[in-house]
């Protein structure tokens, strides 16, 4: 079986001026699933439309729509497996926010460790067997990333499920959660052209927003971490 993921971040990782960034996402099993949703999602996006406030071309973003029509996108998604990230920005060490690389490399781990807890929590619950995963595919909302930190970050979701890590500090190996995987393939894509990174774009925009008023109880259907 394959395994669709898709994503997007919400807030500015900047601690001086923000306290709150979150990655959001949603799980698919199986291309169908993946597609079904998707034709719900685009539906709901027509219904919004249809009441003539929105070109027909125009792109619902959570920036640029209401907080009811939000709010209907998101019950949209009602039974899709959803995942988050939530990182306190005033309790992440000041020399990460020294260099963009090193920036980049702590929101690289956030995510990668965000959404192996997730995939590890429904296989502990029973969505799937790890074993019969051969395939995960990953769509992120393109962002300002490098070339070669899109291959660092591939590289780093690749090790975690497929090949395994080992702590040097602890000598220890922690296995792969997918040995039976085949190919992990990441995609950076335009909102606009892939629906389901624009539905991602409003879990992420939930998750930031209950995070910020501290309203947690708002995240109880999705499986998410905070950091650090």
């Amino acid at each position: 079986m394959d395994l669709y993921i898709y994503s997007d971040e919400s807030g500015v990782f900047d601690k001086v001026h923000n306290e709150v960034f979150v990655f959001g996402g949603l799980i698919f099993l199986g291309k169908d699933s993946k597609n079904e949703w998707s034709r719900r999602y685009v539906a709901a996006e027509n219904t919004i439309r249809s009441n003539g406030q929105y070109k027909k071309d125009e792109e619902l973003k959570a920036t640029s729509i209401r907080n009811k029509e939000k709010g209907k996108l998101y019950r949209s998604l009602n039974k899709t497996i959803k995942f988050g990230v939530i990182i306190n920005e005033k309790r992440v060490l000041d020399r990460i926010f020294q260099s963009k690389k090193d920036k980049q490399r702590y929101l690289d781990y956030a995510y990668k460790i965000g959404l192996k807890k997730a995939l590890e929590k429904l296989i502990e619950i029973g969505a799937f067997l790890s074993g019969e995963i051969e395939r995960i595919h990953i769509y992120c909302d393109e962002h300002t990333t490098a070339t070669n930190g899109r291959y660092e970050l591939r590289e780093g979701l690749e090790q975690e499920f497929k090949n395994g890590t080992y702590n040097f500090n602890y000598d220890k190996y922690f296995p792969p959660i997918f040995p039976s995987l085949k190919e992990l393939n990441l995609h950076f894509c335009n909102s606009r052209t892939t629906t389901l990174v624009r539905a991602a774009d409003i879990v992420a925009n939930r998750i930031y927003h209950a995070a910020f008023e501290r309203k947690f109880e708002q995240l109880e259907k999705i499986h998410f971490i905070t950091l650090p």
